[in-house]
């Protein structure tokens, strides 16, 4: 594979889930995470999974990446069963897990290590592209420590997608970072997402985020995990999360979140 190849942009992955279920066992008793979830993610899909604490969508993110098994139930990429973690599917998490004693540039170079297939000058080449995508390659060399909390996650996506994975998948990546800096990461992952045209799963508890970044917009509601309704964002991008329009969606979703929310706690 030629250093041209590696940047081009690869086909995305289609995604399907279908009636997964999962209940976690433990002494004290246990917790039925997901109810027969069914999702369908079209190839270079923006999803996102909103729903408050405890509804499962994280649970379902672990799944699709290959860290859980479902009881029943299955995960399939094109048409084949996930069996476990594989290359074509990367995870940012809520904690951007750097390695502190690496700079940021080896950050980057780590996960380009688990990609056959490069020399390791094309393997910094890559890092180099993916530092400039994420508009830290003036931080090349610099020491974890030294970065706010938006710089290092923008260093943890840089890492998950520069060995050109298939399927991003992000459980709450903006969730401890302060109002400015999301509003910040929102315009960058919108614009990495146009340019390269992943399948990205995105776990939030904020509405507007999800309104925000989604082309869709998957609402579970708790007690056990279920998806209650698909909400589609038609807005053009970018978007700007203080904007009229997408508030309304934002409320339209939170309406419809309240009333399955009254709807559980009168059957419980």
């Amino acid at each position: 594979m030629t250093l041209q190849q590696e940047l081009a942009v690869t086909p995305s992955a289609k995604l399907a889930v279908r009636n997964v279920s999962k209940t976690f066992r433990t002494n004290r008793g246990s917790v039925h995470a997901l109810d027969r979830v069914t999702l369908n993610v079209s190839d270079g899909e923006f999803v996102c999974l909103v729903g408050p604490s405890g509804c499962g969508k994280s649970t379902l993110l672990n799944i699709i990446a290959g860290l859980e098994t479902p009881d029943e139930g299955e995960v399939l990429t094109d048409g084949e069963p996930i069996r476990g973690p594989g290359r074509d599917r990367m995870v940012m998490f809520q904690e951007a897990a750097l390695f502190p004693w690496l700079d940021v540039f080896d950050n980057v170079m780590f996960g380009l290590r688990l990609k056959p297939g490069l020399t390791k000058a094309e393997r910094e080449e890559v890092a180099h592209y993916y530092l400039k995508l994420v508009g830290l390659e003036r931080f090349a060399q610099a020491n974890i420590h030294e970065l706010s909390g938006g710089m290092k996650q923008r260093v943890t996506l840089a890492r998950a997608m520069a060995p050109n994975p298939r399927v991003l998948l992000m459980d709450e990546p903006f969730a401890a970072l302060d109002a400015l800096t999301r509003e910040q990461l929102y315009g960058d992952l919108q614009r990495i997402w146009e340019e390269r045209q992943k399948t990205i799963v995105f776990v939030t508890h904020n509405v507007r985020e999800a309104a925000c970044l989604g082309n869709r917009v998957a609402l579970f509601s708790p007690h056990p995990g279920r998806i209650r309704e698909e909400f589609k964002i038609p807005l053009p991008r970018p978007r700007d999360i203080n904007s009229v329009d997408l508030a309304e969606h934002a409320t339209e979703i939170m309406r419809a979140l309240k009333g399955h929310l009254r709807a559980t706690e009168v059957q419980e």
